[in-house]
């Protein structure tokens, strides 16, 4: 169950980002007020998923899909830049992500 809200946390935190970038620094009002709500509802399924993973572990996974996610989201939906070296780095962050997976035994 906390791999689940763990997951739908992190769904929630990348359309949160997203709605972000598509606030155009609040200058748009509903992508602003929907990156609050998106932003609630990711917290609050992190702080769910604690109740069954570990803090570090649950953070930690949280952020780096996060930022993979972000990244792939910024490259095919905003034409933002991406080249091999941010792509090694990233394997790096989904490698580092998998292991936290892999050695965790939540709690």
């Amino acid at each position: 169950m906390g791999w689940l809200l763990l997951i739908l946390a992190i769904l929630f935190e990348l359309a949160g980002t997203t709605s972000m970038k598509l606030s155009e620094g609040f200058t748009r009002f509903w992508p602003s007020i929907l990156m609050f709500v998106l932003y609630g509802f990711s917290f609050t399924l992190l702080n769910y998923a604690l109740t069954y993973i570990e803090v570090g572990v649950a953070y930690a996974i949280w952020s780096g899909v996060g930022i993979v996610l972000i990244t792939m989201v910024g490259f095919v939906l905003f034409k933002e830049s991406f080249n091999p070296t941010q792509l090694a780095w990233m394997l790096l962050i989904v490698i580092g992500v998998i292991g936290l997976k892999l050695s965790s035994k939540g709690h």
